[in-house]
């Protein structure tokens, strides 16, 4: 087991939060899981963006325990793009934030939009 450290901004945490409650650290592993599948798949997430630097203040900072080959493929995709893991993680969640959003996913205690055409 390795460990990697993250620090995630308000942006992030928040959206965590709309889809797992106040366990932060569960959908940051689910986020870092899901690209780390990804690059095992051949299919290379977005890459994270040049200007995104480490949080001034993050808005929370942990510890988060992964497999080795988890690690070792978020490890080796940080050196392709020339970033820390931590931002990569930062990003990882990003990614998935927008991925459950494209797909429809609807964070809990989020009614779904009503039509009112259709009178629901």
């Amino acid at each position: 087991m390795k460990m990697v450290n993250v620090e995630l901004g308000k942006l992030a945490c928040s959206g965590l939060e709309g889809h797992f409650g106040t366990s932060v650290a569960a959908g940051t592993r689910k986020a870092l899981l899901h690209y780390a599948y990804k690059l095992r798949a051949g299919r290379r997430p977005v890459a994270a963006p040049r200007f995104l630097r480490a949080e001034p203040s993050p808005e929370v900072k942990f510890d988060l325990t992964l497999d080795r080959e988890t690690e070792a493929l978020l490890a080796q995709e940080a050196r392709r793009q020339q970033t820390t893991i931590s931002r990569l993680a930062a990003h990882a969640v990003l990614v998935y934030l927008a991925e459950l959003d494209f797909l429809g996913v609807v964070p809990r205690g989020t009614a779904p939009p009503t039509d009112p055409e259709l009178g629901s």
